[in-house]
């Protein structure tokens, strides 16, 4: 069942996509080499609660962390771990924030160092693909226009889409209907609506779309071990427009020169 949110609700999805985008540019401030993902994961979930928030991964259906941790071929739901980041390596933060009932969900992945510049070309498409689907969310539009866009642009430059995993929509849980695959064809879908909340999320591989999940159940991997990368936004569809709740400037003030 797709929930509408009402104005009211709205803002209050609004408050927690501005904290989980604070979150997210908090975590830019460690996403260093030598500082491992437990110590980034602890961070998170300490300014979280600090502000208010709830870490809304961090038990959610038996996950062990605030921040699903994607270390290089790991493409989504990674554990926080004792790995220290090492200079070429590509980490992706996801996370959700639940404050005053609603959620925010948002995804960046850091360049860690010097990377190299086909990786580098891997999350630039990634996260173009992302406000390519954002265009094509629009009311009266359908869901498979998002999907169609993201995975036109992507296969187009060489790369692979992820078709197990997909993004969705959010409010008072973190996921809802519908589901938002980042492939499909166009007009087929829920219609888009006033009032809808949704996570556009595109899950981009280097090489092969093929992925593994580990024995615990939990990290997605690729099965070529190439590289994945992760952007998402939270978006809110309301008055005929769409309007992204969650923002990468706060990544952008700490990275600088570094930013994607």
């Amino acid at each position: 069942m797709i929930y509408l949110k009402t104005p009211e609700q709205l803002e209050l999805m609004r408050n927690a996509a501005t904290l989980v985008s604070r979150t997210l540019g908090e975590i830019a401030k460690w996403a260093l080499p030598g500082v491992t993902t437990r110590k980034i994961d602890t961070v998170a979930r300490e300014f979280i609660r600090d502000n208010g928030g709830i870490p809304a991964c961090l038990g959610y259906g038996g996950f062990p962390g605030t921040v699903c941790c994607e270390v290089n071929e790991t493409v989504v739901h990674g554990f926080p771990s004792q790995y220290e980041l090492r200079e070429g390596d590509i980490f992706g933060a996801d996370t959700v924030v639940e404050l005053d009932g609603f959620c925010g969900d948002m995804c960046y992945t850091f360049p860690i160092g010097e990377v190299d510049e086909k990786v580098l070309a891997l999350l630039r498409t990634t996260k173009e693909s992302l406000y390519v689907g954002i265009e094509a969310c629009r009311p009266g539009h359908r869901i498979g226009d998002i999907s169609n866009a993201v995975q036109t642009y992507c296969e187009r430059r060489g790369y692979s889409v992820v078709r197990e995993m997909c993004g969705h929509g959010i409010g008072a849980k973190m996921h809802e209907d519908p589901e938002v695959p980042n492939f499909g064809r166009r007009g087929i879908g829920p219609v888009i609506r006033n009032g809808m909340c949704l996570c556009i999320e595109p899950m981009i591989n280097m090489g092969s779309r093929n992925i593994v999940i580990e024995r615990d159940g939990w990290t997605c991997r690729t099965r070529d071990r190439k590289p994945s990368a992760h952007y998402e936004h939270t978006l809110a569809i309301h008055d005929d427009i769409t309007e992204v709740l969650t923002t990468f400037d706060y990544v952008a003030q700490e990275l600088g020169d570094r930013f994607i």
